[in-house]
């Protein structure tokens, strides 16, 4: 079992920036590929991918819609995983899911076998 949990969610403004965090722990951790993602899911709407990450944060992977304003990177030392979120549009506001995959890394919610709770992320206006 792996179990992640999301933390840094909260209300920012339109153009406002925020950092995302995710910390993984348990004994199955270093498992093969252990690539890492973010998806979001806004009302409405179905669960989308956001940005993925590989086991050594070599290589990295973007939506386009968030492309060229979010980073996501890792601290292998710490277990965790983050996403920094700049220019925060108002159709970024969802609730942000961490997760985990067996593979190098994951575009698609089905590659990932755990997920974190999510933490609410609200762009105002």
């Amino acid at each position: 079992q792996v179990q992640l949990v999301e933390s840094g969610g909260g209300l920012v403004q339109v153009g406002g920036s925020l950092r995302l965090s995710c910390a993984a722990s348990g004994p199955s951790l270093s498992r093969y590929g252990n690539g890492m993602g973010w998806f979001r899911q806004a009302p409405g709407k179905e669960r989308e991918w956001v940005a993925a990450i590989t086991r050594t944060g070599a290589r990295t992977y973007y939506a386009d819609s968030v492309k060229g304003r979010f980073t996501i990177s890792r601290d292998n030392a710490k277990n965790s995983v983050y996403l920094q979120m700049n220019n925060l549009a108002s159709e970024d506001t969802a609730v942000y899911y961490c997760a985990s995959t067996y593979y190098e890394y994951g575009t698609r919610r089905g590659e990932f076998d755990y997920w974190g709770q999510g933490t609410q992320v609200t762009v105002s206006s």
